[in-house]
């Protein structure tokens, strides 16, 4: 479930607290006054969290293909780098950009490869950048657009559920690994949500995801309490929590349960 926004100061608590190896102040998460970048920032749900954190007081840097402050193909480590040195100092890093292909095993290698470089490998590129200079200040904040394609599948993709599924192992990683030493990890992790990339995948064959799905606008409020929580699972469907929990305790009944669906929208 979501938890409820929390009135946080933005400053340094005092005291030691967990959290910060070796500093006696505790960095917390508001957005007034913090650096945040977003990559897919130029429409749909970039373009959502950029326009909410300005609200909260956030100095925020768009990256994407078009419509954003900077130009940045983030299937590209290079770009990302530059993206990186340009923005300067970051609070908050918003790795959200995302690509879907529909297929499974035909897809060609270079649809696989794209598609890994764009959802997962961008990830582990901003990560690889970021950490050094975070960890030696003791603080640092990731935010990674993951989909509910992560916990569960996405019927119809194989290449999307896989990349989904390794972007969000790593974030976990990530958590576990660097939390006691000021790293925090957030996965975004909405179904469908009325962008232009929903409209393509309904246009495929995945109708289904139309269904129940939300407004931008409706998800960046959701993160915008989650981040303040420092939340690692955002889950703008609240139901997604039923349906992890599903999987967890009966995995076969819940194979049947997306056969069923698959059954159900087999142009998927």
């Amino acid at each position: 479930m979501v938890a409820q926004a929390v009135s946080l100061h933005p400053d340094f608590s005092p005291g030691k607290q967990p959290g910060i190896s070796g500093f006696g102040r505790r960095w917390r998460m508001t957005l007034t006054g913090k650096r945040v970048v977003i990559t897919g920032g130029g429409a749909g749900i970039g373009a959502a969290l950029a326009a909410r954190f300005r609200q909260e007081g956030a100095t925020v840097l768009t990256a994407d293909l078009k419509n954003a402050d900077v130009t940045c193909d983030v299937s590209h480590e290079d770009q990302l780098v530059s993206l990186i040195t340009q923005a300067g100092e970051i609070d908050l890093f918003v790795s959200n950009a995302g690509i879907g292909i529909p297929g499974g095993a035909e897809v060609p290698d270079e649809g696989w490869e794209r598609i890994w470089r764009i959802n997962t490998m961008a990830h582990i590129w901003a990560a690889r950048h970021l950490l050094p200079v975070w960890l030696e200040r003791g603080h640092g904040y990731f935010l990674n657009t993951v989909s509910a394609a992560g916990l569960l599948m996405q019927i119809g993709s194989a290449p999307y559920s896989v990349t989904k599924h390794a972007a969000l192992a790593f974030s976990e990683w990530l958590s576990v690994t660097y939390h006691d030493r000021g790293i925090r990890v957030s996965a975004l992790c909405p179904q469908g949500v009325k962008t232009d990339m929903l409209k393509d995948a309904a246009e495929q064959g995945s109708g289904f995801l139309l269904q129940g799905a939300i407004e931008p606008e409706y998800l960046a409020e959701v993160t915008v309490a989650a981040l303040a929580a420092e939340q690692f699972l955002i889950l703008p469907h609240p139901e997604v929590a039923k349906y992890m929990q599903n999987r967890g305790t009966d995995h076969e009944r819940w194979l049947r349960g997306m056969r069923k669906m698959q059954a159900q929208w087999p142009q998927a």
